[in-house]
């Protein structure tokens, strides 16, 4: 449940509580082809009507298929260890009261309450651009939500399938714990990254680990779907905060709390900006004319108006057609004002306001994609390692996922006011 619905009544005229939003790195308020159902880039997660949070139970050491087969028809939730072909450590779980339990993956299968696919890098609106084959898990993780103030979120590896089952193979990484109780990794994992001091313009980013089936703390593998597990940390948790990101290996996912989200700019906040920019009339140095960004709901469009800017000084022109140098890339230019060499790109407003850490105006761009937001939130994301494939990591533009280049990963903007 997303939002209370007409077959899911809350008390009347009260909203039930919010627990927090995840929000998928790469997309600008929306997926290039438009949020449908379970599908978005954007997901709240809402206290329940009901809980429907589990907690672990009987755990039963089992020699034979057909008995790992019985308990796991039972209708009850559980979690199967397969140690060899005559050994399964079967952990069954029983209904919690007190969470709600909601599930992250690439089925579209009605236990998944959020569907996410694999994100492609700046391809914001290009549908030839398919995946032929995802790294992202059908049942990647779960995340379970206490009920009661201040409602703690903890994330989890793997989800329960439609017969309400875990299943870890022969060949996944699985250990038996000192204090008895089992644990495992999925095959490409689920990464984790708390940033020090939350989701602030003063946050710096911490460090990224890996999380386990019953929620433990690891140091990452060497690669993604190694064998053997890393190293446990004992100082950490599962606890998600304001700012985390949790990885999917294809799909990267920011979680904002309530209370973060609370104070964060909102839609409506960004769009003042867009048309306090525009009010102030940007004109392009050398042609002279207005530029305006377009509105968030042509975000995808190149407009006559739109500004354009060179990425390597950040002066920003209205489109034309000089500048090119038969030394230089295709798509280097040389900056009319001061003749610095460089990418010259459309620059686009950021209209994701769940990726601001701060409400200022957008002064700044990232490189080489011209996605513009705040001062604080470009400095923010740039300096933030994201996974890539199996054991690369790199900063990316958060609207689009382009990986960023250049000194700084952004520039700031340099707007010409108008001469009148």
């Amino acid at each position: 449940m997303f939002s209370p619905g007409p077959e899911e009544p809350c008390a009347p005229g009260k909203e039930p509580a919010k627990y927090g939003e995840l929000v998928v790195l790469g997309y600008n308020g929306a997926l290039p082809n438009g949020d449908r159902g379970r599908r978005k880039s954007r997901f709240a997660l809402y206290k329940r009507p009901k809980a429907n949070g589990v907690k672990p139970s009987t755990v039963h050491v089992i020699s034979t298929p057909q008995a790992s087969k019985a308990i796991s028809c039972k209708g009850q939730h559980s979690i199967s260890y397969t140690l060899s072909r005559n050994q399964t450590v079967v952990v069954e779980y029983t209904h919690d009261k007190d969470t709600d339990m909601f599930q992250v993956g690439r089925s579209t299968e009605s236990p998944i309450d959020f569907v996410v696919t694999d994100t492609i890098s700046g391809s914001q609106n290009s549908d030839e651009a398919q995946i032929t084959q995802s790294t992202i898990s059908r049942f990647a993780c779960r995340i379970v939500c206490d009920r009661s103030e201040p409602y703690t979120a903890r994330i989890f590896a793997a989800g329960f399938d439609s017969s309400k089952n875990i299943f870890l193979g022969e060949k996944a990484a699985k250990w038996k714990n000192p204090d008895g109780h089992m644990d495992g990794l999925t095959t490409n994992g689920v990464l984790v990254m708390h940033p020090r001091g939350g989701f602030t313009e003063e946050s710096q980013p911490g460090l990224w680990r890996e999380i386990s089936v019953c929620g433990d703390v690891y140091t990452l593998r060497e690669t993604r779907s190694a064998q053997q597990r890393g190293k446990l940390v004992e100082s950490e948790t599962n606890v998600l905060q304001d700012g985390s990101l949790i990885d999917l290996c294809g799909a990267t996912l920011l979680w904002r709390t309530a209370d973060g989200l609370f104070h964060a700019p909102t839609q409506k906040h960004i769009e003042a900006l867009r048309q306090e920019i525009n009010a102030a009339r940007p004109q392009c140095p050398v042609g002279l004319n207005t530029l305006a960004f377009p509105s968030i709901s042509r975000k995808e469009v190149v407009e006559e108006k739109q500004p354009w800017a060179y990425l390597s000084c950040g002066h920003v022109h209205g489109y034309h057609n000089w500048g090119h140098r038969s030394d230089t890339e295709a798509n280097e230019r040389e900056c009319p004002m001061c003749r610095t060499v460089g990418p010259y790109v459309p620059l686009w407003l950021g209209c994701e306001a769940g990726f601001y850490v701060d409400a200022g105006p957008p002064t700044h761009a990232f490189t080489p994609c011209g996605h513009v937001c705040s001062e604080k939130s470009a400095k923010y994301w740039s300096q933030i390692p994201l996974p890539h494939g199996t054991h690369a990591f790199h900063a990316a533009c958060p609207f689009c996922a382009t990986q960023l280049v250049g000194e700084q990963n952004c520039i700031r903007l340099i707007f010409q006011a108008p001469v009148d």
